[in-house]
């Protein structure tokens, strides 16, 4: 028993704890009933005039002050976007005419419930307690305003501090995340079989005794090794400055492929504009070539399209892979590493407002979709 009276009164202190609208009336009526009390201490009490006339004219007049205090409570709503000095002389206006109503009518039962003579002499005396009345009445009306203001901008402040506090959280896991996200790019950038290939055409080259050629390629994989080295994968750069970091390693692979490497790009302008991960794409467009181009005696294409549409970016990069058959199934699962790598910077970087869709094509290869949130420069 006593269990369930602990609980009901714990879940009604929780409702009125919650409901602004209840702490107003569980106010009103405490504090009118407590004016009730006073007044017939100090006054019933002390003038001996315990009898049923003077003791409903206590309860009377409490009434008719709560109720009068409704039209300024609805005023005081309106007032309160207003600055403070049309606040206070406009609440002091409004305290001024509910008090002289409110006098007239205690005034008025008093002489009708005890039929007392010479009441309205006396008018100045009554109305000078119903103003002091209504006064406390709106100091602590505006006063717990105050505080409830005062408490939801601490409340804010601390959310918006503990905001701040997660995303700079994310922020750092952003970072170290992308930071392991670098090694592993650049493990899976400076691997033996990326090196020994570009190693291999630029030996050739020189056999062959095309000078150039190897000078350019030799220029083209420092200047990409320094590019990856000097990259922080935690910073978003513009999807121009990707594709262009993209093409320093393109440059190299379509020296070793020539025509056998082909490239279509097709860039939306306001998709040029759009902040993404650096080095998003460098570890899937190396997959493409490892597992589309270089295992095809025809080489393969790929395809990168980029647009804007509903305040996303969405980006779809398509390889013209192995066909049918088993190939088409190892591709996609040789491809783990660049693919892993790019989603979990994804995830961290975008928690659940990404698209990341993989889709082995009709005519083989793969077809990867991307969308995240548009971020203009």
């Amino acid at each position: 028993m006593s269990t369930n009276l602990s609980h009901m009164f714990q879940s009604a202190f929780d409702a009125v704890y919650n409901n602004r609208k209840y702490q107003y009336w569980l106010l009103q009526v405490t504090g009118w009933s407590g004016l009730c009390a006073v007044t017939f201490v100090s006054l019933t009490l002390w003038y001996s005039t315990v009898q049923w006339p003077y003791i409903s004219h206590t309860l009377l007049q409490s009434l008719l002050g709560m109720m009068l205090s409704e039209p300024l409570h609805a005023t005081y709503l309106v007032l309160w976007n207003r600055s403070l000095p049309w606040r206070i002389g406009l609440s002091l206006m409004a305290v001024t005419a509910v008090s002289l109503i409110w006098t007239v009518l205690r005034i008025y039962t008093f002489t009708w419930l005890t039929s007392e003579e010479g009441i309205w002499a006396d008018f100045g005396g009554w109305y000078f307690s119903s103003f002091l009345v209504y006064l406390c009445w709106t100091a602590l009306y505006y006063g717990n305003k105050y505080y409830y203001q005062a408490q939801v901008e601490h409340s804010n402040s601390l959310q918006a501090s503990a905001a701040i506090k997660e995303e700079q959280l994310k922020r750092l896991n952003a970072e170290a995340d992308a930071r392991l996200s670098q090694l592993g790019m650049l493990r899976y950038q400076l691997n033996p079989h990326f090196l020994f290939n570009t190693l291999n055409t630029i030996s050739a080259l020189v056999k062959f005794r095309e000078n150039d050629k190897a000078h350019k390629m030799i220029t083209q994989l420092g200047d990409f090794l320094r590019y990856s080295l000097d990259n922080n994968p935690a910073l978003k750069i513009t999807m121009q400055q990707e594709v262009d970091a993209l093409m320093m390693y393109l440059d190299i692979e379509q020296t070793r492929f020539g025509e056998r490497l082909k490239l279509k790009f097709e860039l939306d302008e306001q998709s040029k504009e759009a902040m993404v991960p650096s080095l998003l794409l460098q570890p899937l467009v190396e997959n493409s070539i490892k597992y589309a181009v270089a295992v095809n005696e025809q080489g393969g294409t790929i395809h990168l399209i980029s647009s804007v549409k509903d305040g996303e970016l969405r980006l779809e990069l398509k390889d013209t892979g192995p066909g049918e058959g088993d190939g088409r199934s190892s591709a996609k699962t040789g491809r783990r590493v660049g693919l892993r790598n790019t989603l979990q910077r994804l995830k961290t970087l975008y928690d659940d407002a990404y698209v990341f869709d993989i889709k082995l094509r009709q005519c083989g290869g793969l077809k990867i979709n991307i969308t995240i949130p548009y971020e203009p420069l």
